[in-house]
């Protein structure tokens, strides 16, 4: 018989074809779907495993970071205020060239005990030793997409990459009882030659799973781009003959319109990472105008190398407000497609089945609660807005990720969040020596 539990709460918030709320309701969970999702009924709780019931609370489904690269916590605050590629060659790539294996693991879990008490419940990653990061994203019970990090500037490696990520989608996708996917991960143009990129494509092809790629994420890539192919990021990309496969696009901060066509005729899911993009100085994305194309636009957080969270709920205040600032519209991207985008669209964006990102019947029991008691969230206006104007990390109380409780009060259920704090600081003073 399967295992049942009751979820009592206030407010159940959640998008399907458009924005819902549910007042005083409750749902049932069975093993890991959602059974109902509705009234309150008179039930006994005897016929239930658990029954919880909390007060003051709102339910949602877990954010869906579609852009990380995990392990990169181990660098938080070692390389800050610095240009991209100034970051990357002189600060990055030197002390990434020390990272072992058990490097991501530990990495790969500090960031998922974050984005757990932030009510992350899947993310997508891309780097290194990835069967690592599965390893990492099995035990702790959180949904994962992951990508073996690609760079085919020599062929040696660039041939490496692709042996890995061949083993990583055979050992790999579908695993833990299918909340890890595996996608392929070519770097970005300028570390991908065209003759790679279509590789690329052509292995994405025969293993039937999308790729991910970083994409027009600052000036000068757009600039050198252009110098030695004559095309746009975009445009190579779209010559290459990837979109032809699912693609999720990282960034897209420097667009033509030309692109921005190019991006919807294709259907290329963009992750858009506000906070990274700004901290960088890399600039600000078009997403109204990305949005206005129809235009499948989510939400990551980048690494916490170079945000330095992995907070869904900043980027989504991040999301809207920058979009009101730069329009110079208040009624551009309102707070309910900032909730739309962290949830069903990164959903969407990563390519997971109908039943991810949303809550209803028959969906996956991947949700936050959030406790609403708290004197920045009241009065109790908008619940929509209150999420993404008003709340923080730290309200998120539960997490549950296909019917299993993640995070309770506070407290990681799954993984030893001590261990992890230990590892992570001895790890990182090895690779950087502070």
């Amino acid at each position: 018989m399967p295992e049942k539990i009751l979820l009592q709460a206030d407010y159940f918030l959640t998008w399907d074809e458009n924005l819902k709320l549910y007042s005083r309701a409750e749902m049932v969970i069975e093993n890991s779907l959602i059974t109902y999702l509705g009234p309150r009924l008179e039930r006994p709780e005897k016929n239930f495993k658990r029954v919880i019931n909390e007060k003051n609370s709102l339910v949602i489904p877990g954010f869906i970071n579609t852009h990380t690269h995990a392990a990169m916590s181990l660098f938080r605050g070692y390389a800050d205020d610095l240009a991209l590629m100034d970051w990357l060659q002189n600060k990055i790539w030197p002390a990434e060239a020390k990272l072992k294996k058990e490097d991501i693991y530990w990495g790969t879990l500090l960031s998922i005990a974050e984005m757990i008490r932030g009510g992350t419940t899947c993310f997508a990653d891309m780097y290194f030793h990835m069967e690592e990061a599965a390893r990492a994203c099995i035990e702790s019970g959180i949904r994962a997409s992951l990508a073996q990090g690609l760079v085919g500037m020599e062929k040696t490696k660039g041939e490496q990459g692709l042996r890995q990520s061949r083993d990583l989608v055979r050992n790999w996708h579908n695993k833990g009882e299918g909340r890890i996917t595996i996608m392929l991960g070519p770097h970005a143009p300028y570390t991908c030659p065209p003759e790679y990129l279509q590789e690329v494509g052509e292995l994405a092809g025969e293993l039937s799973v999308p790729i991910h790629i970083h994409l027009a994420e600052t000036r000068y890539e757009v600039e050198e781009s252009c110098r030695k192919y004559g095309k746009t990021p975009v445009e190579l990309v779209n010559e290459t003959g990837l979109p032809a496969h699912n693609l999720l696009a990282a960034h897209c901060v420097h667009l033509s319109a030309k692109d921005i066509e190019i991006l919807a005729a294709k259907n290329i899911a963009v992750a858009h990472n506000p906070g990274s993009n700004l901290k960088l100085g890399s600039g600000l994305a078009p997403v109204a105008d990305l949005l206005q194309k129809e235009v499948l636009v989510s939400l990551g957080t980048d690494s916490a190398a170079s945000n330095n969270n992995l907070d869904l709920l900043e980027e989504m205040r991040l999301a809207t407000l920058l979009q009101k600032g730069l329009q110079e519209d208040p009624a551009v991207i309102p707070a309910e497609i900032a909730f739309k985008m962290a949830t069903i669209d990164g959903a969407r964006a990563l390519f997971l089945p109908g039943e991810t990102g949303t809550l209803k019947e028959g969906a996956k029991a991947d949700l936050a609660l959030l406790k609403l008691k708290q004197p920045h969230c009241y009065p109790l206006y908008s619940l929509a807005a209150h999420l993404v104007y008003s709340a923080g990390a730290g309200d998120v109380d539960l997490v549950m990720v296909d019917g299993r409780v993640l995070m309770e009060k506070g407290r990681l259920l799954t993984i030893d969040e001590e261990k992890i704090l230990h590892e992570a600081s001895q790890r990182a003073q090895r690779l950087t020596g502070n």
